[in-house]
């Protein structure tokens, strides 16, 4: 039996429930991140206020994976068919 073009609604529920999943994780990873680097920030200034700022390299950092979790999470579009089929009618590469 062959699998129909048009997802079932079984399928289309568990892809709305992954990407719902996915948006409350994403909050979460926010959240944590301001409530971690704000008590680095908080310990840096009570300790050595006019030292180096060493919380840079932790802000920065996670920053970095913050920035490509929210990408995957909401910038980054599904495959669909039609890109499927648009790769499909490009063909193989020539060696």
């Amino acid at each position: 039996m062959t699998e129909p073009a048009v997802p079932s609604r079984d399928k289309e529920r568990e892809l709305a429930l992954k990407r719902v999943r996915a948006r409350r994780d994403l909050t979460t990873h926010a959240v944590t991140y301001v409530v971690v680097n704000s008590f680095l920030v908080l310990v840096w200034w009570v300790t050595t206020p006019n030292g180096n700022f060493w919380p840079i390299w932790v802000l920065g950092g996670w920053g970095i994976g913050l920035a490509l979790n929210a990408w995957e999470v909401l910038g980054r579009r599904p495959i669909t068919e039609a890109d499927i089929d648009r790769e499909l009618r490009r063909g193989r590469p020539q060696d």
